[in-house]
C-alpha cells in the first residue's frame, strides 16, 4: 500500500493482512543512500584504513579500504569476500586532496557520517550494473540450479569486454535476452552521463539522484508475488501504472486506485501499527511479553511470561514464550528497521533442545527479511547476539526526536529529588556572597512538593543562606528542571550555582 502527499510517502508491505514492513521519506530528510557523489578525500587514516571524503553533505563519510576499487574479488552470487581478502595498505591507494567518485550505502545516523563505497552499482529491474567490477552474479533467492546456470550463461553473453560486471536480480528470473540487453543498454549509457557529470564537476559534487523511495519500491520488490499495490494518489498512480505497462505489462492489473473517503491507511489499520511500534514493551500471543530498548551500542531485548503460567511444566511453559517471542521479534526488527547489534535475553531453558528449537524459529523468520541478518548461538549468560544491515537509521530514530525532559534517559528525577538539589545550589550560592535574592522557579509538582512536604523549606534556606528565597511555580519548565532568578533584574544565575 502507498499513500503519498506533497509532504511525505509512506508505503507499507502486508503479509497474510499483516503488517511486516514500513518504509516513509520526506523531502526535509535529505535520503542519500545509493546517490553518487564526486568527492574529495579530507583524511587517510592508516590506523583504522579509512579514508573520509567530503561529498557535500554535513559529516564527511566514511570510506574503507574494502570499499575502494580492487580486482574483481565477488563470489559467484555477487556478493565480496571481503573478510577473506588481504587489502593493499590505503595509504598506497588514494591520497588527501584527490577527487574520488563514491556511492552512499549507509545513511548518516547519529554521529556518525555515511558510509560510503567506490565500487559504484546502478540498479535496474532486472540487473544491477557494476562499472568497476568484471564478473555476472546471480541473486542467492533465485535457488534452482539450471536457472541459475542459464541466468549466468545469458548475463555473458550480453555482457561486452571490459563493459564491467552484472548481478541477475531476484525478479531476472525467467526472462528473456532481449530484455537483458535492453536494460544493460540503458544503465550502461546512465553510467556515461555520471562520468561525463563528474568530469565536468569540481568535488564536492551530486553526479546521480537515486530512485525516490516509491519508484525505488516498484522497481525493485514489485512483482508477480505480490497480489496488488494499492495506492492513494492519483499522480503515483498514473506514474506506476505507466513504468509497470513499459517494463512488465503482466502485472497493471495488479496496480489499484485507492478510490475511497475512507484514508487507505485507516481503512487497514496502518496507522495504528505504526504507532505501536514506538512502544518499548510488545505483548505475545501465549500473554507473555517483550521488551524492546534501542541503545547507543545495540538494541537490548528481554523476554519475559508476564501473566502466562503454562498448563504443564516450568520448562514447556519456558519453551512456549521463547517461541512466540522468537517469532515476535523477528517481525519487530523488521517492522522497525532496527539494525546493528541486536542482543535477545530469552528466557533460560535447561533443555539444550528446547534452546535449539527457539534459536532455529528465530532463525527461520529473519530469512523473511530483505535485510541482511544473522543469529548467533546461545552464549553462556542465555542471550543471542545477532546482527541486521544497517543501512538507514530505524523508524523509531526517524520519526522522533530526543525529549527535552529527560534528555533521553528515559527517566526523570523524582520531585524530592529536584528540592534536595536546590538546596545544594542555594547553599553554593549563600557561600558565594554575591546574592541578595534568588527567585526559584520550579515545576508546579515541585512547587506542590515543597508546599506539603516541606512548608517551612523558603524559610530554613533563606536563615541558612542570607538570602531572601522566594520559590514559584512554572508550568513551562520540565519536571526536573528550575532556574535561579537573581535580584529585581530576574538574571538567570542558574548555571552559575546549579548543583549536581
Amino acid at each position: 500500500m502507498i499513500t503519498a502527499t506533497r509532504h511525505e510517502s509512506w508505503v507499507a508491505m502486508v503479509e497474510d493482512k499483516q503488517l511486516v514492513e514500513i518504509m516513509f521519506d520526506r523531502p526535509d530528510q535529505g535520503r542519500i543512500v545509493g546517490d553518487i557523489f564526486l568527492g574529495r578525500v579530507e583524511a587517510v587514516l592508516p590506523g583504522i584504513q579509512a579514508a573520509f571524503v567530503d561529498i557535500g553533505t554535513e559529516k564527511a563519510g566514511f570510506l574503507h579500504v574494502s570499499d575502494l576499487e580492487h580486482e574483481d574479488d565477488e563470489d559467484e552470487n555477487g556478493g565480496r569476500n571481503r573478510r577473506s581478502r588481504k587489502y593493499p595498505p590505503i595509504q598506497e591507494l588514494i591520497r588527501k586532496g584527490q577527487e574520488i567518485i563514491v556511492q552512499a550505502t549507509k545513511e548518516p545516523i547519529g554521529t556518525k557520517g555515511s558510509r560510503l563505497t567506490a565500487q559504484i552499482s546502478l540498479p535496474g529491474r532486472f540487473l544491477v550494473y557494476m562499472p568497476g567490477a568484471s564478473r555476472v552474479g546471480v541473486s542467492r533467492k533465485i535457488e534452482q540450479r539450471d536457472e541459475r546456470a542459464r541466468l549466468k550463461k545469458l548475463g555473458k553473453s550480453i555482457l561486452p569486454e571490459n563493459a564491467g560486471g552484472i548481478i541477475v536480480r531476484t525478479v531476472g528470473e525467467e526472462l528473456t535476452k532481449a530484455t537483458f540487453e535492453r536494460e544493460f543498454k540503458r544503465l550502461r549509457a546512465t553510467w556515461k552521463k555520471i562520468k561525463a557529470r563528474a568530469d565536468s564537476s569540481k568535488a564536492p559534487a551530486t553526479v546521480h539522484r537515486e530512485a525516490k523511495l516509491i519508484s525505488g519500491v516498484i522497481r525493485d520488490l514489485f512483482s508477480d508475488k505480490f497480489g496488488s499495490v494499492i495506492v492513494d494518489s492519483r499522480d503515483v498512480y498514473s506514474e506506476i501504472l505507466q513504468y509497470v505497462k513499459n517494463v512488465d505489462p503482466e502485472l497493471k492489473e495488479r496496480v489499484r486506485f485507492h478510490d475511497d473517503p475512507v484514508p487507505l491507511f485507516d481503512k487497514y489499520g496502518i496507522g495504528e501499527e505504526v504507532q505501536r511500534t514506538f512502544d518499548r514493551r510488545v505483548d505475545l500471543p501465549s500473554g507473555g511479553h517483550i521488551v524492546i530498548e534501542p541503545t547507543e551500542a545495540l538494541v537490548s531485548i528481554d523476554v519475559n511470561t508476564g501473566r502466562y503460567t503454562g498448563k504443564r511444566d516450568a520448562e514447556s511453559t519456558i519453551l512456549k514464550v521463547n517461541m512466540d517471542a522468537a517469532r515476535e521479534i523477528a517481525k519487530q526488527l523488521r517492522l522497525r528497521d532496527v539494525g546493528g547489534i541486536i542482543v535477545c535475553d530469552f528466557i533460560d531453558m535447561e533443555s539444550q533442545q528446547n534452546r535449539d528449537m527457539v534459536l532455529q524459529e528465530l532463525r527461520s523468520h529473519l530469512g523473511r527479511d530483505r535485510a541482511r541478518t544473522k543469529a548467533f548461538e546461545v552464549s553462556g549468560l542465555g542471550l543471542v547476539e545477532m546482527t541486521r544491515q544497517r543501512v538507514r537509521p530505524s523508524l523509531f530514530q526517524s520519526l522522533t526526536l530526543m525529549c527535552p525532559t529527560c534528555r533521553g534517559r528515559g527517566r526523570i528525577q523524582a520531585p524530592a529529588t529536584v528540592v534536595r538539589t536546590i538546596e545544594r545550589s542555594l547553599k553554593r550560592a549563600g557561600s558565594s556572597g554575591s546574592e541578595k535574592s534568588i527567585l526559584v522557579k520550579v515545576h508546579p509538582e515541585v512547587a506542590l512538593r515543597i508546599m506539603e512536604e516541606e512548608p517551612g523549606f523558603v524559610r530554613r534556606m533563606s536563615r541558612y543562606t542570607k538570602i531572601e528565597v522566594d520559590v514559584r511555580d512554572d508550568p513551562l519548565l520540565g519536571q526536573d528542571d528550575f532556574r535561579f532568578l537573581s535580584g529585581p533584574a530576574e538574571t538567570d544565575v542558574t548555571a552559575k550555582y546549579a548543583a549536581a
